[in-house]
């Protein structure tokens, strides 16, 4: 064949070379450390309290964001560009969560294979860039999709931060502070409460323009938690696994410095055996999920399909509900949310400990069928019409009291009964099928029920929210795991390890 001008048959074959079949990489060496029982014998210090701050403040967003939704609800309704209907604002909010699924799976793959810190960084990128476009929005589509990306990148915060925070924090603080971080969802429905009372005033802000600022209130405060971030290192135990043994090493004596051990340190000092790895494949987590730890699956789904679908039906109609049934203008709704949002946060806040010491199986059970019966018991007076704005703002109250620390021990489930080497992909897994079984479907549904005007049609939706919630609390009780107190290498050993006769 004759040669073409700017081409040899070399040029031609070299693309063809990348589709073959690449050499295996060469296994990397085994290794016995002890920085996991070093990182959980350290009584809290201020590196820990830098670390809930920077990652913690993640679900701060996250509730700034959702409140945000649900609190402009009437304000889109009454935009004079996007003119939503109840329909369209649940097809927004679903679009969100969609996004939040699809971006804690991608993300959460990447972060197991690439590290925690750089996805914090990406994610939290999106966020901002995502966030700042939908204060920009023209119409349903624009919109939507902008709430997609945004959630996209709530969803992979949640996978690189949850995974980042359990390995990062001593064992004897784990449960009580995954639950109070995940709780400050509420701090952040708070401030978002806050912002929708002051910016949906129409005597300060025309129609069209307070709900555009209120979306920049969010990437302003992302601004300032990604120059925070640069403070929190990788995280040891992944840097273990994968094969940088010298910089794990040094995280763990930076992190020493500053953390004293804790004075009852009753952590077991023995090294553990690995194998370090460039990446740990899909099928070997397939099997991990899927056979060999197939219960705690069961356990994690359903926590999470159940909590996604009574939080995010309920919260994101909130708005709709006051302002449909009981007559609460959308410049209102604020006030109505601010107390919603203290019983929520004051939940964990005062229930988290007992996750520590009362253990793990009985508070789970506990507040998910505490919160499913009282759901449906208030539903039932909202539909026989007894209720008004201020009282069904205090039967809701009372149920996240109990809802709020449920929720957030199905993230720290997940998080925690897996390995290392696939905990931030299972994360993802479980927040995706969860979120895409009771969150997506619920906030649409919520819209057609509320949409009818009927109250019984709203209670439906209700019982089925407060049936969810009952059915997880007794598979928690079944199969759940007593993982409290106990290190993140004994809960779930890592997919590297290796028995070695001289650490027997």
């Amino acid at each position: 064949m004759p040669a073409v001008a700017g081409f040899s048959k070399i040029a031609f074959r070299r693309p063809f070379r990348l589709l073959r079949k690449r050499p295996p990489r060469a296994p990397l060496a085994e290794i016995a450390t002890d920085i996991p029982s070093r990182l959980d014998r350290l009584a809290w210090g201020w590196f820990h309290t830098r670390v809930v701050t920077a990652l913690g403040i993640t679900w701060i967003l996250d509730g700034l964001e959702v409140t945000l939704a649900g609190s402009l609800a009437g304000a889109l309704k009454d935009s004079p560009t996007l003119r939503f209907s109840n329909i369209d604002v649940g097809i927004a909010n679903s679009a969100y969560l969609a996004g939040a699924v699809i971006g804690a799976l991608g993300f959460g793959w990447l972060t197991d294979r690439i590290g925690r810190k750089k996805l914090f960084f990406v994610t939290l990128a999106l966020y901002l860039a995502a966030t700042a476009a939908t204060a920009l929005s023209w119409n349903l589509a624009s919109y939507t999709l902008f709430r997609f990306l945004t959630g996209a990148g709530i969803g992979g915060e949640y996978t690189a931060i949850n995974s980042t925070i359990q390995e990062l924090i001593p064992a004897r603080y784990r449960g009580f502070t995954d639950l109070v971080i995940n709780g400050s969802f509420w701090l952040g429905a708070a401030l978002g409460a806050v912002a929708a009372i002051v910016l949906l005033d129409p005597a300060l802000f025309a129609p069209d323009i307070g709900w555009r600022l209120a979306f920049f209130t969010g990437a302003v405060l992302g601004l300032v938690v990604f120059v925070m971030r640069f403070w929190i290192p990788e995280s040891p135990r992944w840097l273990i696994t994968h094969g940088r043994p010298e910089e794990a090493a040094r995280i763990a004596a930076e992190i020493e410095q500053v953390a004293r051990p804790h004075p009852t340190d009753d952590v077991a000092r023995s090294p553990i055996a690995l194998r370090m790895r460039h990446h740990t494949p899909l099928r070997e987590v397939a099997e991990v999920l899927f056979v060999r730890y197939r219960r705690r699956s069961l356990v994690g789904l359903t926590l999470m399909a159940a909590q996604a679908f009574f939080y995010n039906a309920i919260f994101f109609t909130y708005a709709l509900v006051l302002g449909d049934f009981y007559g609460i203008p959308a410049d209102r709704v604020g006030w109505y949310i601010l107390p919603f949002a203290a019983g929520n946060f004051l939940g964990p806040l005062l229930l988290g400990r007992l996750f520590d010491t009362v253990g793990r199986r009985v508070m789970i059970a506990l507040t998910y069928s505490v919160s499913g019966v009282l759901l449906a018991l208030s539903g039932y007076l909202f539909a026989a019409g007894v209720l008004d704005a201020q009282t069904q703002t205090i039967c809701w109250m009372v149920i996240f009291f109990f809802a709020s620390p449920a929720a957030s021990a199905a993230y720290l489930t997940v998080s925690e009964t897996f390995p290392l080497e696939m905990r931030a992909l299972a994360i993802a897994v479980f927040y995706a099928i969860g979120t895409g079984i009771g969150g997506v479907i619920g906030p649409a549904l919520f819209g057609v029920l509320i949409e009818t005007g009927s109250r019984g049609s709203v209670f439906a939706g209700y019982a089925l929210g407060a049936v969810l919630m009952i059915a997880a609390a007794g598979v928690a009780w079944c199969y759940g795991i007593a993982a409290e107190r106990r290190p993140l290498e004994d809960v779930a050993p890592p997919l590297a390890r290796v028995e070695h006769p001289d650490l027997r």
